[in-house]
């Protein structure tokens, strides 16, 4: 059950990573807000950093899919995942929790600003649910991941 659940995270946490800034999902994302804060061209590379490394350890993922994963994926999944994470609390968690810099404020609120959020304002910034379901699916990897290194 575990193998099957760590694919279906991975595969949502890349689907996210390369499309949730090119393709319009209702109240999820604003692109066009998105486009007003970045050329095409920083698009494209931010595109390709933030979701390389994760589209890699989904593909070996799937070829080793039924199979022992070798050392360096599990060393791959746990390393991106944790970065992932943590870049996710940084990005979102510690201005809402501590405050950030007036320009971080003001550009959230025009890319992200009506995109749909559950939680209170604080600080100036709200995290959106797009960006907590991809928080919520990045832990859910380390869990699975956690599970699958101190099974029985």
């Amino acid at each position: 059950m575990a193998e099957p659940a760590l694919l279906v995270l991975q595969a949502f946490v890349v689907a996210f990573l390369w499309l949730h800034d090119w393709v319009p999902l209702g109240r999820l994302n604003d692109v066009a807000a998105v486009r007003s804060q970045d050329t095409l061209t920083r698009l494209i590379g931010v595109t390709i950093v933030q979701s390389v490394p994760w589209s890699v350890g989904l593909v070996f993922s799937a070829v080793h899919f039924g199979h022992s994963y070798p050392h360096w994926l599990q060393m791959w999944l746990w390393g991106s995942y944790i970065f992932l994470v943590v870049g996710v609390i940084r990005a979102w968690w510690v201005p809402y929790l501590f405050g950030a810099d007036t320009r971080r404020i003001t550009r959230y609120r025009i890319m992200f600003g009506n995109t749909h959020s559950f939680l209170p304002e604080r600080n100036g910034i709200v995290p959106n649910t797009a960006h907590i379901l991809l928080l919520l699916a990045g832990i859910g990897v380390l869990l699975v991941l956690f599970a699958w290194d101190f099974r029985a």
